[in-house]
């Protein structure tokens, strides 16, 4: 993906200040529904993963980069995404936002937004793809943040308000994966408003 590192900084910053505000909102639902078998504590749950994640692989640099770009990240990891491990991950990570959840979404963007503040976009990290420089795993995560925040404003029934940096970005990305899968015609058609995409139609 052909973005500087003060665009992809940008993105990442309003992508997870959406989220904490959208999580923020929640109030008393955590047990309704979120998305396919989770709950929206666990939607959350999962959704920030993209933060702590960051933190997380930042701190086990690896010696060297195996993933060059977010595409190639996403077409290694689209097997793993797939499986059942996901979905428990995404309720571990809804029960160890604890008590007070926002709250506790909150506190992890305070700690990480300010950390990739921080960085060049040049550090190593080590990702469950194999190790990446920053500047190209943080897209990713801004994907990550803006497609499952707006998973939690349909939950909880609130405009879908992305904010215009990370949305760009993050169609930018869709748009990279659904050129390399072949299925841009499919996508140009729907979105000129010829007829809708086919049944089941992904990049993920």
């Amino acid at each position: 993906m052909d973005v500087s590192w003060d665009e992809a900084l940008e993105a990442f910053e309003a992508a997870a200040r959406w989220f904490v505000t959208t999580a923020a909102e929640v109030d008393g639902r955590w047990d309704a529904p979120g998305l396919g078998e989770w709950d929206v504590r666990a939607l959350v749950g999962h959704t920030s993963r993209s933060l702590r994640t960051v933190e997380e692989y930042l701190a086990k640099p690896p010696d060297h980069v195996e993933i060059e770009s977010a595409p190639l990240y996403y077409a290694a990891t689209r097997a793993m995404a797939a499986g059942p491990g996901v979905a428990q991950r995404g309720r571990d990570a809804g029960q160890a936002l604890g008590d007070r959840p926002a709250a506790a979404v909150a506190e992890l963007a305070d700690r990480v937004v300010p950390l990739v503040r921080g960085c060049t976009g040049e550090e190593l990290c080590t990702t469950i793809a194999g190790g990446m420089r920053l500047r190209d795993y943080l897209p990713t995560r801004t994907f990550e943040l803006a497609v499952h925040t707006s998973d939690l404003c349909v939950a909880l029934g609130l405009p879908l308000s992305v904010p215009a940096s990370a949305a760009r970005q993050a169609l930018q990305l869709v748009t990279e994966l659904v050129v390399e899968d072949g299925l841009a015609g499919d996508a140009l058609l729907a979105l000129t408003g010829r007829g809708p995409l086919p049944g089941g139609f992904s990049v993920m």
